[in-house]
């Protein structure tokens, strides 16, 4: 069945079959990330440790995907995490990665979206891989593939350092659209900002 064909898939194709090119470029990244190639360096840019789109840490890895090898190249020309999709070098690998998604039968003509089987096999797949609650023990393949499958949820739980500082996930808010420079009177900075949490004078608790 097609949908089978989903389990032999890489991480970052699952995730373009899951949530489209961003989710798969995050994929990348953190590939990236976790072989060394790429760290964090102004809030919300990255930096590419070599400049060899080819080169890897350990001859033991596997060369890089085109599109792990697209988006190291991008990075030399745009530092922000979240105008690399927007690369033409990336757009090319990231459109070359639906040719054999299509041959397999998991995408839809002629806009190439995620068919029937593509979202029964994401389906069968997260339910095979729930989100893992920390990375002590998992392998890279698995980290990516939880990334892939479950997004900002596996970023917070797996990277959370190295994914809010390269500006894969946002940063927490602190306060409301309501801004006060100075307490009521009576009142402290504490209570101010307890009262406007959620800009509606509320706790914006769950």
């Amino acid at each position: 069945m097609h949908e089978d064909e989903v389990s032999r898939l890489q991480p970052h194709e699952v995730a373009l079959l899951r949530d489209g090119p961003r989710a798969a470029v995050t994929v990348v990244l953190v590939a990236l990330h976790l072989r060394g190639l790429v760290e964090p360096d102004r809030p919300g840019t990255l930096r590419a440790v070599t400049a060899d789109p080819t080169a890897v840490t350990d001859a033991r890895e596997p060369p890089l995907a085109p599109l792990g090898a697209a988006v190291l190249t991008a990075l030399r020309r745009t530092a922000a995490s979240r105008k690399v999709a927007r690369d033409p070098d990336v757009r090319l690998a990231l459109a070359l990665m639906r040719v054999p998604l299509a041959g397999a039968g998991l995408l839809t003509y002629p806009m190439l979206s995620p068919n029937r089987a593509a979202r029964r096999g994401l389906r069968a797949l997260r339910d095979a891989h729930p989100l893992p609650a920390h990375r002590r023990d998992l392998t890279e393949d698995d980290t990516l593939l939880a990334v892939a499958l479950h997004g900002e949820a596996a970023l917070r739980a797996l990277v959370p350092r190295f994914a809010l500082r390269a500006g894969l996930t946002p940063r927490a808010r602190v306060a409301g659209p309501y801004l006060v420079r100075h307490p009521p009177r009576g009142g402290d900075s504490t209570s101010v900002v307890r009262h406007y949490w959620d800009g509606s004078g509320g706790t914006g608790g769950d």
